[in-house]
């Protein structure tokens, strides 16, 4: 941990010029703004080998109306083209309000300026959500996280 899970409807798939974007270059501009957030004390708020950014295309989505005010508005694309977007963190316990909201604020800040120009040109919503809370079954199994303990060689 932690996970930050991204679903959104696969419309966003298509080249930008359709309206789409690079999820790929998303996910690696939110774990790089994982990877620098700090705590209080300057120590990285998660450690480098938990950090997980993934996201999934919706098979099957249904957003709002279908597209009919957008219709109305104006918009001009094609119906029921709406697009939208859940970024959901999951982090362990541990981590102070103050700590949330930094991290809330800079992962925000990271979405909003991925998706400006569909902010700006297309029906979109964009949600982040940041959950903490007791695990009841907590297991890991992992051999990333030696990398980033051993010592470096030259």
């Amino acid at each position: 941990m932690p996970h930050l899970v991204i679903l959104y409807t696969p419309n966003l798939d298509l080249p930008p010029p359709q309206g789409g974007t690079d999820m790929t270059a998303l996910c690696r501009a939110l774990a790089d703004t994982m990877v620098a957030q700090r705590d209080e004390a300057d120590k990285p708020v998660f450690p480098l080998g938990g950090v997980r950014v993934l996201a999934y295309p919706a098979a099957h989505f249904a957003v709002s109306d279908g597209g009919v005010a957008g219709a109305a508005a104006g918009y001009t694309g094609e119906a029921g083209s709406y697009a939208f977007v859940y970024l959901n963190l999951r982090m362990g316990r541990g981590r102070g309000t103050t700590v949330h909201a930094r991290v809330g604020a800079a992962l925000e800040a990271c979405a909003k300026a991925h998706f400006a120009t569909q902010l700006a040109q297309r029906p979109i919503g964009v949600t982040l959500q940041i959950d903490e809370g007791p695990e009841v079954f907590d297991a890991k199994n992992s051999s990333l996280h030696p990398l980033f303990s051993a010592p470096k060689l030259s």
